[in-house]
Protein backbone atom coordinates (compact mmCIF):
# COMPACT_ATOMS: atom_id res chain seq x y z
CA UNK A 1 0.00 0.00 0.00
CA UNK A 2 1.83 3.53 -1.00
CA UNK A 3 0.90 7.40 1.10
CA UNK A 4 -2.35 7.67 -1.57
CA UNK A 5 -3.88 4.03 -1.02
CA UNK A 6 -2.90 4.90 2.73
CA UNK A 7 -4.88 7.73 2.97
CA UNK A 8 -8.08 6.37 1.51
CA UNK A 9 -8.19 3.27 3.98
CA UNK A 10 -8.36 5.80 7.00
CA UNK A 11 -11.53 3.68 8.37
CA UNK A 12 -9.16 0.87 8.96
CA UNK A 13 -6.03 2.93 10.13
CA UNK A 14 -5.12 6.23 10.62
CA UNK A 15 -6.22 7.89 7.01
CA UNK A 16 -7.08 11.53 6.82
CA UNK A 17 -9.86 13.50 5.46
CA UNK A 18 -11.44 16.23 5.63
CA UNK A 19 -15.03 16.75 6.95
CA UNK A 20 -16.25 17.45 3.38
CA UNK A 21 -14.66 14.20 1.98
CA UNK A 22 -11.91 15.66 0.17
CA UNK A 23 -8.80 13.57 0.68
CA UNK A 24 -5.92 15.51 1.79
CA UNK A 25 -2.66 15.24 -0.02
CA UNK A 26 -0.91 18.27 1.10
CA UNK A 27 2.46 16.43 2.54
CA UNK A 28 5.18 16.10 0.25
CA UNK A 29 6.30 12.30 -0.69
CA UNK A 30 8.48 11.29 1.89
CA UNK A 31 10.68 8.04 3.03
CA UNK A 32 11.39 6.60 6.39
CA UNK A 33 15.53 7.61 6.94
CA UNK A 34 16.35 6.77 10.22
CA UNK A 35 15.10 4.99 13.39
CA UNK A 36 16.72 5.52 16.51
CA UNK A 37 15.93 4.14 19.90
CA UNK A 38 17.05 4.71 23.62
CA UNK A 39 16.37 2.15 26.20
CA UNK A 40 16.26 4.26 29.26
CA UNK A 41 13.72 3.27 33.39
CA UNK A 42 11.72 6.04 34.48
CA UNK A 43 12.53 6.16 38.30
CA UNK A 44 9.16 5.83 40.72
CA UNK A 45 7.62 6.22 43.62
CA UNK A 46 5.16 3.99 45.58
CA UNK A 47 4.50 0.72 45.69
CA UNK A 48 3.05 -1.07 42.76
CA UNK A 49 3.72 -4.77 42.50
CA UNK A 50 4.55 -5.35 38.76
CA UNK A 51 7.24 -2.83 39.63
CA UNK A 52 9.21 -5.14 42.48
CA UNK A 53 12.22 -7.39 42.44
CA UNK A 54 15.68 -6.67 41.22
CA UNK A 55 14.72 -5.20 37.54
CA UNK A 56 11.12 -3.69 38.40
CA UNK A 57 12.70 -2.29 41.52
CA UNK A 58 14.98 0.08 39.74
CA UNK A 59 12.30 1.79 37.87
CA UNK A 60 9.44 1.80 34.37
CA UNK A 61 11.34 0.10 31.76
CA UNK A 62 10.88 1.85 28.07
CA UNK A 63 12.35 2.15 25.15
CA UNK A 64 11.67 5.90 22.94
CA UNK A 65 11.28 5.09 19.70
CA UNK A 66 12.55 8.42 17.40
CA UNK A 67 11.41 8.07 13.38
CA UNK A 68 12.86 10.30 11.07
CA UNK A 69 11.56 11.17 7.55
CA UNK A 70 13.94 12.26 4.72
CA UNK A 71 12.70 15.66 5.20
CA UNK A 72 14.11 16.10 8.67
CA UNK A 73 10.55 15.57 10.60
CA UNK A 74 10.73 13.74 13.57
CA UNK A 75 7.59 11.57 14.86
CA UNK A 76 8.17 10.26 18.80
CA UNK A 77 7.17 6.81 19.98
CA UNK A 78 7.25 4.67 22.77
CA UNK A 79 7.31 1.13 23.84
CA UNK A 80 6.97 -0.30 27.68
CA UNK A 81 7.58 -3.67 28.27
CA UNK A 82 6.90 -5.12 31.83
CA UNK A 83 8.35 -8.17 32.63
CA UNK A 84 5.84 -9.18 35.49
CA UNK A 85 3.04 -8.37 33.13
CA UNK A 86 4.08 -9.89 29.62
CA UNK A 87 7.00 -11.62 28.11
CA UNK A 88 8.47 -8.77 26.70
CA UNK A 89 11.14 -6.98 28.35
CA UNK A 90 13.53 -4.02 28.60
CA UNK A 91 16.01 -5.75 26.70
CA UNK A 92 14.45 -8.11 24.83
CA UNK A 93 12.43 -5.10 23.32
CA UNK A 94 15.67 -3.02 22.95
CA UNK A 95 16.94 -6.00 20.60
CA UNK A 96 13.57 -6.79 18.37
CA UNK A 97 13.63 -2.81 17.94
CA UNK A 98 17.27 -2.12 17.08
CA UNK A 99 17.92 -5.30 14.99
CA UNK A 100 14.63 -6.31 13.56
CA UNK A 101 11.89 -3.97 13.33
CA UNK A 102 14.40 -0.94 12.79
CA UNK A 103 16.19 -2.34 9.51
CA UNK A 104 13.78 -3.98 8.10
CA UNK A 105 11.34 0.02 8.32
CA UNK A 106 14.10 2.24 7.06
CA UNK A 107 13.15 3.31 3.30
CA UNK A 108 9.45 2.75 3.94
CA UNK A 109 6.94 5.56 3.47
CA UNK A 110 5.60 6.29 6.81
CA UNK A 111 2.30 6.69 5.82
CA UNK A 112 1.43 2.98 5.48
CA UNK A 113 1.02 2.32 8.59
CA UNK A 114 -0.94 -0.94 7.71
CA UNK A 115 2.46 -1.95 5.61
CA UNK A 116 4.76 -0.92 8.18
CA UNK A 117 2.99 -3.77 10.45
CA UNK A 118 2.95 -6.34 7.99
CA UNK A 119 7.00 -5.53 7.66
CA UNK A 120 7.14 -5.80 11.07
CA UNK A 121 5.49 -9.35 10.99
CA UNK A 122 7.35 -10.50 8.38
CA UNK A 123 10.58 -9.75 10.48
CA UNK A 124 9.45 -11.39 13.42
CA UNK A 125 6.62 -14.12 13.30
CA UNK A 126 2.99 -13.82 15.54
CA UNK A 127 2.52 -16.57 18.28
CA UNK A 128 -1.07 -16.86 19.18
CA UNK A 129 -1.76 -13.19 18.34
CA UNK A 130 0.24 -10.05 17.25
CA UNK A 131 3.93 -10.54 17.81
CA UNK A 132 5.84 -8.45 20.17
CA UNK A 133 2.61 -5.78 20.60
CA UNK A 134 4.46 -3.86 22.96
CA UNK A 135 7.75 -3.21 21.72
CA UNK A 136 6.29 -2.82 18.10
CA UNK A 137 3.54 -0.06 19.63
CA UNK A 138 6.58 2.23 19.80
CA UNK A 139 6.71 2.48 16.30
CA UNK A 140 3.01 2.18 15.62
CA UNK A 141 2.61 5.49 17.87
CA UNK A 142 5.96 7.50 16.20
CA UNK A 143 4.79 6.79 12.97
CA UNK A 144 1.35 8.25 13.97
CA UNK A 145 2.95 10.86 15.06
CA UNK A 146 5.02 11.57 12.33
CA UNK A 147 1.97 11.34 9.82
CA UNK A 148 0.58 14.14 11.85
CA UNK A 149 3.61 16.49 12.30
CA UNK A 150 3.46 16.10 8.34
CA UNK A 151 -0.21 16.94 7.53
CA UNK A 152 0.00 19.38 10.92
CA UNK A 153 -3.15 17.27 12.04
CA UNK A 154 -3.74 16.04 15.98
CA UNK A 155 -5.11 12.07 16.11
CA UNK A 156 -8.21 13.27 16.15
CA UNK A 157 -7.99 14.95 12.82
CA UNK A 158 -6.21 12.12 11.45
CA UNK A 159 -9.32 10.18 11.78
CA UNK A 160 -11.80 12.67 10.98
CA UNK A 161 -12.90 12.26 14.92
CA UNK A 162 -13.56 15.20 16.98
CA UNK A 163 -11.02 16.83 18.95
CA UNK A 164 -11.40 15.71 23.02
CA UNK A 165 -10.67 17.91 25.64
CA UNK A 166 -10.07 15.93 28.53
CA UNK A 167 -9.71 13.08 30.66
CA UNK A 168 -11.10 12.03 34.24
CA UNK A 169 -8.31 10.17 35.67
CA UNK A 170 -9.11 7.31 38.63
CA UNK A 171 -6.60 6.44 41.23
CA UNK A 172 -4.96 3.43 41.58
CA UNK A 173 -5.25 1.97 44.97
CA UNK A 174 -2.26 -1.27 45.30
CA UNK A 175 -0.74 -2.30 48.29
CA UNK A 176 0.09 -5.20 50.25
CA UNK A 177 -2.35 -4.05 53.64
CA UNK A 178 -5.63 -2.39 54.12
CA UNK A 179 -3.72 0.34 56.18
CA UNK A 180 -1.28 0.68 53.61
CA UNK A 181 -3.94 0.90 50.63
CA UNK A 182 -6.32 3.69 52.88
CA UNK A 183 -3.03 5.98 53.07
CA UNK A 184 -3.02 5.62 49.48
CA UNK A 185 -6.42 6.26 48.74
CA UNK A 186 -6.31 9.13 51.25
CA UNK A 187 -3.34 10.78 49.03
CA UNK A 188 -5.29 10.30 45.75
CA UNK A 189 -8.79 11.95 47.84
CA UNK A 190 -7.09 14.69 48.70
CA UNK A 191 -5.64 15.67 45.35
CA UNK A 192 -9.24 15.69 44.05
CA UNK A 193 -10.07 11.87 43.10
CA UNK A 194 -13.17 10.03 43.62
CA UNK A 195 -12.88 7.18 41.61
CA UNK A 196 -10.86 4.46 41.86
CA UNK A 197 -9.14 0.99 40.32
CA UNK A 198 -8.48 -1.31 42.75
CA UNK A 199 -6.03 -4.08 42.50
CA UNK A 200 -7.19 -7.96 43.41
CA UNK A 201 -6.81 -11.42 43.78
CA UNK A 202 -5.79 -14.14 44.92
CA UNK A 203 -7.86 -13.75 48.14
CA UNK A 204 -11.29 -13.32 47.96
CA UNK A 205 -11.48 -12.45 51.55
CA UNK A 206 -9.37 -9.56 51.49
CA UNK A 207 -10.69 -8.23 47.92
CA UNK A 208 -14.32 -8.11 49.59
CA UNK A 209 -12.84 -5.77 52.70
CA UNK A 210 -10.73 -3.69 50.28
CA UNK A 211 -13.94 -2.70 47.96
CA UNK A 212 -16.05 -2.47 51.37
CA UNK A 213 -13.24 0.38 52.91
CA UNK A 214 -13.03 2.27 49.56
CA UNK A 215 -16.80 2.24 48.75
CA UNK A 216 -17.22 3.64 52.58
CA UNK A 217 -14.64 6.64 51.27
CA UNK A 218 -16.04 7.03 48.23
CA UNK A 219 -19.73 6.04 47.94
CA UNK A 220 -20.67 7.49 44.49
CA UNK A 221 -16.96 7.32 42.46
CA UNK A 222 -16.84 4.42 39.77
CA UNK A 223 -14.97 1.91 41.27
CA UNK A 224 -13.15 -0.43 38.96
CA UNK A 225 -11.29 -4.35 40.09
CA UNK A 226 -8.63 -5.95 38.03
CA UNK A 227 -7.76 -9.01 39.14
CA UNK A 228 -4.85 -9.38 36.63
CA UNK A 229 -6.04 -12.92 36.00
CA UNK A 230 -5.22 -13.87 40.15
CA UNK A 231 -8.61 -15.82 40.23
CA UNK A 232 -9.49 -19.45 39.69
CA UNK A 233 -13.13 -20.09 37.65
CA UNK A 234 -14.51 -21.17 40.89
CA UNK A 235 -13.36 -18.42 42.66
CA UNK A 236 -14.14 -15.96 40.59
CA UNK A 237 -17.86 -16.96 39.78
CA UNK A 238 -18.32 -17.13 44.16
CA UNK A 239 -16.68 -14.01 44.65
CA UNK A 240 -18.38 -11.98 41.54
CA UNK A 241 -21.59 -11.40 43.16
CA UNK A 242 -20.39 -10.31 46.55
CA UNK A 243 -18.11 -7.97 44.93
CA UNK A 244 -21.09 -6.39 43.12
CA UNK A 245 -23.33 -6.98 46.14
CA UNK A 246 -20.88 -4.34 47.61
CA UNK A 247 -20.51 -1.44 45.48
CA UNK A 248 -17.53 -2.77 42.57
CA UNK A 249 -18.52 -1.58 39.33
CA UNK A 250 -16.61 -3.48 37.06
CA UNK A 251 -14.58 -6.72 37.15
CA UNK A 252 -10.95 -6.99 35.25
CA UNK A 253 -9.37 -10.17 34.12
CA UNK A 254 -10.46 -12.25 36.34
CA UNK A 255 -9.34 -15.23 34.70
CA UNK A 256 -6.44 -16.06 32.38
CA UNK A 257 -7.50 -15.13 29.03
CA UNK A 258 -6.76 -18.83 27.95
CA UNK A 259 -9.78 -19.65 30.48
CA UNK A 260 -12.08 -19.67 27.86
CA UNK A 261 -15.12 -21.58 29.87
CA UNK A 262 -14.37 -19.80 33.26
CA UNK A 263 -15.21 -16.46 31.09
CA UNK A 264 -18.30 -17.30 29.24
CA UNK A 265 -19.17 -18.63 32.74
CA UNK A 266 -19.22 -15.44 34.33
CA UNK A 267 -20.82 -13.39 31.60
CA UNK A 268 -24.14 -15.72 32.00
CA UNK A 269 -23.65 -15.43 35.76
CA UNK A 270 -23.88 -11.51 34.61
CA UNK A 271 -22.95 -10.67 38.45
CA UNK A 272 -20.88 -7.83 36.86
CA UNK A 273 -19.25 -6.71 33.69
CA UNK A 274 -16.66 -8.89 32.70
CA UNK A 275 -13.83 -6.80 31.36
CA UNK A 276 -11.03 -8.70 29.42
CA UNK A 277 -7.45 -6.93 29.51
CA UNK A 278 -4.59 -9.50 28.66
CA UNK A 279 -5.09 -11.69 26.03
CA UNK A 280 -6.78 -9.26 23.76
CA UNK A 281 -3.82 -7.42 21.65
CA UNK A 282 -5.29 -7.66 18.03
CA UNK A 283 -9.03 -6.98 16.23
CA UNK A 284 -8.96 -10.63 15.29
CA UNK A 285 -8.36 -11.42 18.72
CA UNK A 286 -11.37 -9.03 19.98
CA UNK A 287 -14.01 -10.55 17.43
CA UNK A 288 -13.27 -14.49 18.16
CA UNK A 289 -13.72 -13.43 22.24
CA UNK A 290 -16.85 -11.87 21.50
CA UNK A 291 -17.95 -14.31 18.93
CA UNK A 292 -17.83 -16.99 21.82
CA UNK A 293 -19.58 -14.50 24.24
CA UNK A 294 -16.76 -13.91 27.07
CA UNK A 295 -16.65 -10.74 27.63
CA UNK A 296 -18.72 -7.54 28.53
CA UNK A 297 -16.31 -5.01 27.33
CA UNK A 298 -12.17 -4.59 27.17
CA UNK A 299 -10.21 -2.41 28.99
CA UNK A 300 -8.25 -0.33 26.43
CA UNK A 301 -4.54 -0.21 26.51
CA UNK A 302 -2.85 1.29 23.17
CA UNK A 303 0.39 0.34 24.70
CA UNK A 304 -0.77 -3.58 25.04
CA UNK A 305 -2.14 -4.01 21.48
CA UNK A 306 0.51 -2.81 19.08
CA UNK A 307 -0.46 0.75 19.30
CA UNK A 308 -2.74 2.92 18.31
CA UNK A 309 -4.40 1.80 14.99
CA UNK A 310 -4.98 -1.93 16.54
CA UNK A 311 -6.89 0.07 19.44
CA UNK A 312 -8.61 2.17 17.07
CA UNK A 313 -10.02 -0.59 15.32
CA UNK A 314 -10.62 -2.27 18.73
CA UNK A 315 -13.04 0.42 19.74
CA UNK A 316 -14.97 0.66 17.01
CA UNK A 317 -15.39 -3.19 17.68
CA UNK A 318 -16.75 -2.51 20.69
CA UNK A 319 -18.71 -0.08 19.73
CA UNK A 320 -20.51 -1.97 17.08
CA UNK A 321 -20.95 -4.57 19.51
CA UNK A 322 -22.67 -2.35 21.92
CA UNK A 323 -19.91 -3.58 24.68
CA UNK A 324 -18.83 -1.53 27.26
CA UNK A 325 -14.47 0.00 27.03
CA UNK A 326 -13.05 1.31 29.93
CA UNK A 327 -9.59 3.25 29.41
CA UNK A 328 -6.45 1.82 30.72
CA UNK A 329 -2.60 1.99 30.59
CA UNK A 330 0.33 0.51 31.60
CA UNK A 331 1.90 2.93 33.84
CA UNK A 332 2.52 4.75 30.51
CA UNK A 333 5.35 7.32 30.77
CA UNK A 334 4.83 10.72 29.06
CA UNK A 335 5.14 10.10 25.23
CA UNK A 336 2.80 6.98 25.32
CA UNK A 337 0.66 8.26 27.68
CA UNK A 338 0.39 11.44 25.18
CA UNK A 339 -1.12 8.85 22.23
CA UNK A 340 -3.49 6.96 24.94
CA UNK A 341 -4.85 10.25 25.79
CA UNK A 342 -5.23 11.43 21.91
CA UNK A 343 -7.09 8.01 21.37
CA UNK A 344 -9.59 8.24 24.10
CA UNK A 345 -10.06 11.79 23.79
CA UNK A 346 -11.07 11.47 19.94
CA UNK A 347 -13.38 8.47 20.96
CA UNK A 348 -14.96 10.70 23.95
CA UNK A 349 -14.36 8.56 26.91
CA UNK A 350 -16.57 8.73 29.60
CA UNK A 351 -15.22 6.69 32.49
CA UNK A 352 -12.31 7.57 34.49
CA UNK A 353 -9.71 6.32 32.92
CA UNK A 354 -6.75 4.36 34.63
CA UNK A 355 -3.59 6.04 33.49
CA UNK A 356 -1.27 6.27 36.18
CA UNK A 357 1.96 7.15 35.36
CA UNK A 358 1.70 10.06 35.90
CA UNK A 359 0.93 9.17 39.74
CA UNK A 360 4.30 6.44 40.03
CA UNK A 361 6.74 7.94 37.65
CA UNK A 362 8.84 10.99 38.88
CA UNK A 363 10.92 12.08 35.78
CA UNK A 364 9.57 12.97 32.26
CA UNK A 365 11.36 13.89 28.60
CA UNK A 366 8.90 16.64 27.43
CA UNK A 367 9.58 19.93 26.99
CA UNK A 368 6.38 21.06 28.08
CA UNK A 369 5.00 18.10 31.34
CA UNK A 370 1.83 16.97 31.47
CA UNK A 371 -0.13 18.18 34.41
CA UNK A 372 -3.23 17.08 36.15
CA UNK A 373 -5.79 19.40 37.41
CA UNK A 374 -7.61 17.65 39.90
CA UNK A 375 -8.65 14.62 38.48
CA UNK A 376 -8.70 16.06 34.79
CA UNK A 377 -6.03 16.00 32.24
CA UNK A 378 -5.87 17.59 28.98
CA UNK A 379 -5.97 16.01 25.80
CA UNK A 380 -2.86 16.99 23.61
CA UNK A 381 -4.35 19.12 20.35
CA UNK A 382 -0.93 19.97 18.53
CA UNK A 383 -0.31 18.03 15.20
CA UNK A 384 0.73 14.17 16.13
CA UNK A 385 0.92 13.28 19.40
CA UNK A 386 0.59 16.75 20.33
CA UNK A 387 3.59 17.19 22.25
CA UNK A 388 7.59 18.19 21.99
CA UNK A 389 10.51 15.58 23.05
CA UNK A 390 13.30 17.30 25.01
CA UNK A 391 15.78 15.06 23.27
CA UNK A 392 18.49 16.31 25.97
CA UNK A 393 16.23 15.09 28.32
CA UNK A 394 16.14 11.98 26.59
CA UNK A 395 19.88 11.63 26.67
CA UNK A 396 19.92 11.96 30.06
CA UNK A 397 17.51 10.14 31.49
CA UNK A 398 19.26 6.93 29.02
CA UNK A 399 22.29 7.88 30.30
CA UNK A 400 21.08 7.22 33.91
CA UNK A 401 19.45 4.02 33.36
CA UNK A 402 21.36 1.12 34.94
Amino acid sequence: MNRRQFIKASTVAAGIVTTSGVWLCAAPQVKIAKIDIFPMRYPMMGYFKFFTGPHGGTGRAAIIVKITADNGVIGWGQSVPIAKWSYETLETATIALRDYYAPALVGSDPFDIPGAHRIMDGVIASGFSTGMPITRAGVDIALHDLVGKLTGRSLARLWNLPQGKNITMNWTLNGRTLEEIERVMEVGINRGYDSFIIKVAPDPTFDMELVRMVRKHAPKGFLWADANGGYDPKTALDVAPKLADLGLSALESPLKPNQIGGYQALKRQGALPILMDEGVVSPTDLEEFIRLKMLDGVAMKPSRCGGLMSSKRQIELIRENGLMWLGSGLTDPDISLAATLGLYGAFDLKSPAALNGLQFLTANVLAKPFRIEGNTIDVPDGPGLGIEVDEHKVIELMKQTK
